[in-house]
């Protein structure tokens, strides 16, 4: 077999590939005296039926078969052959047949070739935060507001109360679709609205109405309110205050805590709240510093990446967003893919794919194996968020699959590290209220 290989582009190669004349002979001879086994043929019996006729019947087919099957088959040889690392199938350009035998051409794209520029030159923010005593009681005052319930009152509506209240939305004196409901029920303060819109109830009284000015954001979702000056009509039917329930015995029992004298009560709640809070903070730091070390990263290495594996990983993100949908709001049958167009997902995927191919030549490059004993670490430190933190730990090391997720997310760390080794790192200091802010409109 011949094979040349020239560079199309950067990571693209195309391989011209002669297989000889007396391979495509020999198996299409092979062929056609199997399908002369079993052919049926007026006349004659099967198997009988000579080869003359079984060509003259069969041949155009049996050639385009054996061609099909050289080229699928030989593609691989020659990829091997030129010692090219492939990434995606072979796209298969053209094909003929002439007495040199089967030639055709195979563009393929070849994984990237990279180098790593130094680490000397990036510049890494680490933050620090702490939880203070202020911030388990502003937690604790969470929890009471998530298990709030509301009372009737008289008097003016405020921030934290909830209103019951009728609207009609109005553009230019006309009503517009969805911009009405009948009993609607808001609790002020919580921006659920656009801007604006809880503000004007503020202050209104059960059976009052009025009518209040709201513009819709500039990139509202939909295109024909974006922008637009509007009028609500408001009609308020009534008011109610938010009621917080006690840290009392009923309240502690919901997280599993006791009054009895050893079980230390409120202490022993803001205790695990704690626990808990300064576990997320942990996370929250250690994500946020592997995003601005792998961000550097990117940054110092522009690299070029195939075209296959950005649409790979553009299937793959498909695929997640739509398991999401399908968790959040029912059966995956009710969503069609083609709902998720590839631009969607395009600079994610290929942001990805980047950052992969580059970490992963960190890692060859450090040679950088998983540190067993941080698994053990981050496997008892997911558990003790559990009840039964032996089970969880049990789980997580006999189960190959959720350890090799842990092991990836340590390897992960340990690139981290690698990469802190040799930057600048600057120490911030971030209040626990402002991180937890910059979280959610981060996951918003």
């Amino acid at each position: 077999m011949q094979i040349t290989t020239e560079v199309v582009s950067g990571l693209e190669r195309r391989l011209n590939v002669t297989v000889p004349a007396q391979r495509v002979k020999s198996q299409y001879d092979a062929r056609l005296k199997r399908v002369a086994k079993t052919a049926k043929i007026n006349g004659f019996r099967p198997g009988k039926v000579p080869l003359s006729r079984i060509q003259a019947e069969y041949g155009q087919g049996i050639q385009q078969d054996v061609i099909n099957d050289l080229v699928r088959d030989t593609v691989f040889e020659a990829i091997e052959q030129e010692k090219i690392q492939a990434v995606g199938m072979p796209n298969i350009e053209s094909v003929d047949v002439n007495d040199a035998g089967l030639t055709y051409k195979a563009l393929v794209e070849v994984y990237p070739v990279v180098t790593v520029n130094s680490f000397d030159g990036l510049t890494v923010e680490r933050q620090i935060s702490t939880v203070n005593d202020a911030d388990v009681d502003t937690m604790v005052d969470n929890l009471r507001k998530q298990r709030q319930s509301f009372a009737v009152k008289d008097g003016a509506s405020a921030d934290g109360d909830q209103v019951t209240f009728d609207f009609e939305g109005s553009i230019d004196g006309e009503l517009f679709d969805g911009g009405a409901a009948k009993d609607f029920k808001l609790v002020l303060g919580s921006n659920k609205m656009i801007p604006g819109f809880e503000a004007g109830i503020v202050g209104m009284k059960a059976g009052e109405e009025k009518v209040i000015d709201v513009t819709f954001p500039a990139d509202y979702q939909a295109e024909n309110l974006a922008g637009k000056l509007a009028q609500f009509k408001i009609n308020v039917s009534q008011v109610e205050t938010a009621q917080l329930p006690e840290v009392d015995a009923q309240f502690l029992q919901l997280f599993g805590i006791d009054l009895a004298p050893n079980e230390g009560g409120i202490e022993k709640l803001k205790a695990d709240v704690r626990k808990n809070m300064e576990r997320e903070v942990k996370s929250s730091l250690r994500n946020q510093l592997k995003q601005q070390a792998f961000d550097a990263v990117l940054a110092a290495n522009e690299i070029e990446v195939p075209k296959a594996m950005i649409a790979e990983e553009t299937t793959r993100q498909r695929k997640l967003m739509l398991q999401q949908f399908a968790q959040q709001f029912g059966g995956a049958q009710q969503f069609d893919e083609n709902m998720l167009p590839d631009e969607l997902f395009r600079d994610k995927a290929e942001r990805s794919v980047k950052l992969g191919v580059l970490i992963s030549k960190v890692i060859a490059d450090a040679n950088l194996q998983v540190d067993q004993d941080r698994v053990k670490a981050m496997i008892a430190e997911t558990a003790e968020s559990y009840e039964d933190p032996t089970e969880v730990i049990e789980y997580y090391t006999n189960d190959k699959q959720q350890r090799a997720q842990v092991e990836a997310v340590v390897l992960e760390d340990q690139v981290v590290d690698h990469i802190l080794a040799g930057a600048k790192v600057t120490e911030v200091t971030v209040d626990y209220q402002e991180l937890l802010k910059r979280n959610q409109q981060q996951q918003g």
